[in-house]
């Protein structure tokens, strides 16, 4: 059988419990405080100077992302009645009408286009390799920026790991340098260092990564497009007028 202890109510009014259970009080109020949260700002500056130039990647990164983009969506707009309206400028013998039109388009294909009119009269094959190098050069300059996009997708994370390699060595010397004496707050500015470095060139690589394949798919449905124009001026050109 259990036996309870019943407590005296006179104990209850002796200081030596009633200062116990102050104490108890007001560890637990202590306890419940909130613990003071780190900003995203504070948490860049534990990254140390290693931060700065992921900074500035993440800064060029988006740039190159928004100003492509926009350049792209230019060179994809598309006109439905301009192929129609080149084949009865060339049957019709309006060369000059023609190259005035390909000119106020400017796009792309309306270049490659005017390339292919300036070789009418040559033979077939020196009009597609014609239209076919300046195919070439317009998707050069709707790729310009791409291979920073792919260096920093791959480049990026390799410097958080680098930021990681730095902390833990800088955690390990300041161990080592104290030694028995070493605390926790010791070694945790090179955690922070290491944590931080590594998280943030994942978020910068990845960021790039994205930017990189969103930008190549864009780019291959401009190249379909131009590769679709080729065609059919090709095929307009060996149309009976």
């Amino acid at each position: 059988m259990i036996q309870m202890e019943i407590i005296p109510a006179d104990s209850m009014t002796d200081p030596g419990v009633a200062t116990m259970t102050a104490d108890i009080t007001s560890a637990a109020g202590q306890a419940a405080e909130p613990v003071a949260e780190m900003s995203v700002f504070d948490m860049c500056l534990q990254g140390g100077w290693l931060m700065i130039p992921l900074l500035l990647l993440s800064i060029v990164s988006i740039y190159i992302l928004v100003e492509r983009s926009i350049a792209i969506r230019r060179a994809s707009r598309e006109d439905m009645t301009f192929m129609q309206r080149i084949r009865d400028y060339i049957h019709s013998g309006q060369l000059d009408s023609a190259r005035n039109l390909c000119r106020t388009t400017n796009t792309p294909y309306a270049r490659l286009i005017a390339k292919g009119i300036s070789r009418i009269g040559r033979p077939m094959n020196d009009v597609l390799v014609a239209i076919e190098n300046t195919g070439n050069l317009e998707v050069s300059r709707l790729e310009k920026g791409l291979p920073w996009l792919a260096t920093t997708a791959a480049g990026a994370p390799m410097l958080g790991f680098l930021g990681t390699v730095i902390g833990m060595v800088k955690s390990f010397y300041d161990i080592a340098s104290q030694g028995n004496t070493a605390g926790i707050s010791t070694f945790a500015d090179g955690i922070y260092t290491a944590l931080v470095t590594t998280v943030a060139g994942l978020v910068v690589g990845v960021i790039a990564l994205f930017a990189y394949n969103y930008l190549v798919a864009r780019i291959n449905k401009v190249m379909n497009q131009l590769e679709a124009k080729t065609m059919e001026f090709m095929d307009l050109l060996n149309e009976p007028a």
